[in-house]
């Protein structure tokens, strides 16, 4: 019956690979060929990993989310990886995880305050105000589009718990820096590493240097499960108390179909439960439930073997991107890689200098005509957008590059399925547009 179970599996294995190899390759037309500033890249493995897991039709987390958890970890080199829907959810956790009464003195309690930056993306700042916590805001440095590493003294006062920050596009922040005020005023670190999967500080991994650090597996990130997310971790009470709240914030610790993990599960006594109440039915925390399913994590298992030779791609890129361009400084900033890292970049920002003859939308306008697609900084500076309108929050200092950014910066994609020619075809138009502009 086994042998015959496989050998079907093979059979349809096979099969998915014939599928897939009819597929026709994306011919690329200059100016008809919409080039994605990121997209999913895959092959018949991914559909293969999809399709043996929902064989299994084991549908929430199972041996393939066992499978990526151990295999992520070991290649960042931490301890601990949980997987969860999001990259959203992963900072939600991680935030929320701060929060547990299990942490004693060092939980996080309303009305703390979180260091952080108003220049990124929602979900790095969302989890703070949900968590009734109140966001410190300090400006960005230009090239490099990272937190002003001199202010953080600064902004501490009695009520500072974290510092919470996403190493922006790529672009690692000055963990140096960072982690020396963490260390001195007994802070939490919280590393958004979504976009920076593969980026190194120092030689060593970013979203390995926070007590918790987080990471997405959306379409347009490094590596892809559709959605997707994990939270990391080398220490083992933030991992009990991060999977708690995950999983609906249940005090019991077993795996999806797995009973008495502890050997004791009608034997806990909690003081207003009755002796001996079933420990999966004992909650410990207000939690969620933010599991990932198994079919996602197969098509990540296959993604994080491709994972290095991405990384390298982005790089190559990047690289190229920068060397073309570098000779229209006159009219743009070009970004810098932050000292002493290697950035595994999330795309290649422009930053228009001012008293130029043409705007940020004049040229992305242009661009995105040409069918080169663009993206702004995320949501430039969050407390202009609508949904933050009366937050409690502090800034410290002035947020004037921020709102540069917001004004002035688009990025273009590096991702691996740019290729060469259509990294020509994005220089081509930009050279085009710049001698338009010079006439």
């Amino acid at each position: 019956m086994i042998m015959n179970e496989k050998k079907l599996r093979k059979e349809i294995f096979d099969k998915v690979k014939e599928l897939y190899k009819l597929k026709s390759p994306e011919k690329f037309i200059p100016g008809k060929t919409r080039i994605n500033y990121a997209g999913r890249v895959y092959n018949e493995k991914e559909i293969i990993n999809l399709v043996d897991a929902s064989l299994d039709f084991w549908l929430t987390a199972g041996r393939y989310a066992s499978i990526f958890e151990k295999k992520f970890a070991q290649f960042l080199g931490v301890k601990y990886c949980l997987l969860t829907n999001s990259g959203s959810s992963a900072n939600l956790l991680a935030i929320s995880a701060l929060t547990s009464p299990k942490l004693g003195k060092r939980r996080l309690k309303a009305g703390d305050e979180i260091i952080t930056t108003a220049c990124g993306f929602p979900t790095t700042l969302n989890p703070i105000i949900q968590n009734n916590l109140v966001p410190v805001f300090i400006d960005v440095d230009l090239e490099t589009y990272n937190i002003q590493v001199n202010q953080i003294k600064k902004a501490i006062t009695k009520k500072t718990k974290a510092i919470f920050i996403a190493h922006t596009l790529g672009n690692t922040a000055n963990l140096d820096k960072i982690m020396e005020v963490v260390k001195k005023h007994n802070l939490w670190f919280i590393e958004d590493n979504c976009d920076a999967l593969g980026s190194k500080f120092r030689n060593r991994y970013t979203g390995t240097f926070g007590h918790i650090s987080t990471c997405s597996f959306y379409p347009a990130h490094h590596i892809t499960m559709g959605e997707g997310g994990a939270v990391l971790t080398n220490d083992p009470l933030l991992k009990e108390i991060i999977v708690s709240f995950r999983d609906w914030g249940r005090d019991c610790w077993c795996g999806s179909g797995n009973d008495n993990t502890c050997g004791k599960r009608f034997d806990w006594h909690f003081e207003k439960l009755p002796v001996g109440y079933d420990h999966k039915y004992i909650y410990s925390h207000i939690g969620y439930n933010l599991k990932i399913t198994d079919m996602q994590a197969s098509i990540g298992v296959e993604q994080l073997k491709k994972l290095p030779s991405f990384i390298q791609i982005r790089k190559k890129n990047f690289k190229f991107l920068y060397e073309k361009l570098r000779k229209y400084e006159k009219y743009f900033v070009l970004p810098q890689a932050a000292r002493n890292s290697e950035p595994s970049w999330f795309g290649f920002p422009i930053l228009i200098k001012e008293n130029t003859p043409f705007s940020r939308v004049d040229i992305v306008g242009y661009l995105e005509k040409n069918k080169i697609a663009t993206r702004m900084l995320f949501g430039g500076n969050l407390t202009k957008q609508p949904a933050y309108e009366g937050i409690e929050y502090r800034v410290v200092g002035s947020l004037k590059n921020t709102d540069l950014l917001m004004n002035n910066l688009f990025w273009i994609g590096v991702y691996p399925g740019m290729t060469k020619e259509k990294l020509n075809y994005i220089i081509e138009i930009v050279i085009k547009y710049l001698r338009f502009v010079r006439h």
